[in-house]
């Protein structure tokens, strides 16, 4: 049997409709941010927009924004299913249209008021510790006066900051270049963050093709997934910048180009150290395939003597070393029940105290499980598996620091995303899984980090609450109702073809 061609297995069906829909999902979200997204108490030529005023100082406006951010959000997950339904055999011809659909989308995000995130507001008082000469790993931005007129959350105050050398130096940047003023601060981090978007775009689609992976379902799957432009654009994290730089290391790597690769990575690991992930697998790949065990301790050294050599160069140049290596735990001192970790440790706390024990030290011994486990995951990882499946042994390394940790945030999971992708995610159980955690971070995203006054005559909870009903709802619709999306929950997959022979 003649296997078709690549041009008769493509069929691209309508896709601008799913575009549009998810171009007003956004403008949703953009709308609700003016009411219930994070506004700086410094900010005040915002606050003196009438419509601001009314969405975010009187009950019936602030409502109206918690339901258009949380449609919004909703529609836009709807979007994106959608949009991969009408690009039926991914061929090249989809390239145009998935990159057409992320900057639609995230179009309206870069003007919204920062959203699901407070980290933005911490970007700056970190960066005014670093103007003020005071150490960050040492000084939490409490030792800065007006903090809380900035917006920081005030749970990480006197925390050191988790981030590397590298991102400090750009927060002090931004915050020199504006004095610090919070609204033209947030718009430099957001072209940070952009970006990063802009590194993940580019090197998705190579990382795909060198794994035999059709790249625009992989760009489909990663860049226009509503997590990762919420989580990037919208909420400003750095984690964009973090994973932009690590996976073009990754793509140099995988092309041999090691140097070059090892101090990409480095960059990476210089804003946020959870990528040090990245190097025993950088060094198995310089190691070459069928490398003996000692020719594979030999680059192991080599890798990490060169990043941690350059890491050492950028330590003396500010100043402060490693001191990001003490601060490591700061992100990983609490916990949240939908972590299976978290979980698991509030149950053995709640049985501890009902038996007179110490439940608040069971549950760091759960904790603590949790991460040797992860230590075992990622050690099997590094030491057992074919080369060839490199990036996907990497891939489950960093999984499992993820899912095995006591606190997941959503940003997290968009970390593993591009991992996953480009070393293939199957039409099955595993893209069903992707569906159901884009939307369980969305629906909780929407519902739990929302600015709202508190001398209005609607309760934070309240908000909540609504924001959760809609979601749910709308969530339910497109599990069982929707007579479109209903069949992603529900019926057996086939594996796409690939666009082109690999």
């Amino acid at each position: 049997m003649t296997a078709l061609r690549p041009a008769e297995q493509s069929h691209v069906g309508r896709p601008n409709i799913a575009i549009i829909q998810g171009f007003v999902g956004s403008m949703l979200m953009l709308m609700g941010s003016l009411g219930v997204g994070w506004l700086s108490l410094a900010s005040v030529e915002l606050r003196r927009i009438p419509l601001i005023i009314w969405l975010r100082f009187e009950p019936p406006g602030a409502v109206i924004s918690v339901i258009l951010l949380a449609f919004g959000g909703m529609l836009l997950v709807r979007s994106w299913l959608r949009l991969g339904q009408r690009l039926h055999g991914w061929g090249p011809e989809t390239r145009p249209i998935i990159l057409k659909s992320i900057i639609a989308w995230a179009a309206p995000m870069c003007l919204a008021l920062p959203l699901f995130s407070r980290d933005v507001f911490a970007y700056i008082a970190q960066g005014q510790v670093m103007v003020a000469g005071l150490n960050p790993y040492v000084d939490g931005y409490s030792q800065i006066s007006n903090y809380l007129q900035i917006g920081a959350d005030d749970l990480w105050a006197q925390s050191p900051t988790p981030y590397g050398p590298v991102f400090l130096w750009l927060e002090e940047l931004v915050v020199r270049a504006t004095g610090g003023q919070p609204d033209f601060s947030i718009l430099l981090f957001r072209i940070i963050a952009i970006a990063g978007v802009v590194l993940c775009v580019y090197f998705v689609p190579k990382l795909a093709e060198l794994h035999g992976v059709n790249p625009n379902r992989a760009l489909w799957l990663t860049a226009a997934n509503p997590l990762f432009l919420t989580n990037f654009i919208a909420s400003i994290h750095n984690d964009s910048l973090m994973m932009g730089l690590a996976l073009a290391g990754l793509y140099l790597a995988a092309k041999s180009r090691f140097l070059p690769a090892i101090a990409l990575i480095t960059l990476s690991i210089g804003v946020k150290p959870i990528t040090l992930i990245f190097l025993p697998f950088i060094g198995l790949m310089w190691a070459g395939k069928g490398a003996s065990w000692p020719r594979k301790v030999l680059y192991w050294a080599m890798t990490a003597g060169l990043s941690l050599g350059l890491l050492w160069l950028l330590g003396v140049a500010n100043g402060l070393g490693f001191g990001w290596v003490g601060a490591l735990s700061t992100p990983g001192s609490v916990w949240i029940w939908y972590a299976p970790i978290g979980f698991l440790g509030m149950v053995v706390a709640l049985l501890g105290n009902a038996l007179g024990l110490n439940g608040g030290s069971l549950a760091d011994v759960v904790h603590l499980i949790g991460r040797g486990l992860s230590l075992v995951v990622i050690g099997w990882q590094v030491f057992r598996g074919e080369h060839s499946r490199l990036v996907r042994r990497l891939a489950l390394a960093f999984a499992a620091i993820v899912f095995l940790a006591p606190m997941i945030q959503s940003w997290y999971v968009v970390w593993l995303i591009p991992l996953f992708a480009v070393t293939g995610i199957r039409d099955d159980w595993q893209v069903k899984t992707l569906y159901f955690l884009v939307s369980f971070f969305m629906i909780y995203a929407i519902s739990d980090q929302l600015d709202i006054f508190p001398y209005i005559d609607l309760a934070l909870n309240t908000a909540r609450q609504i924001a959760a009903v809609v979601g749910v709802a709308f969530a339910l619709y497109l599990v069982f109702l929707d007579p479109r999306t209903k069949t992603l929950f529900r019926k057996r997959f086939q594996e796409p073809a690939l666009s082109a022979p690999q």
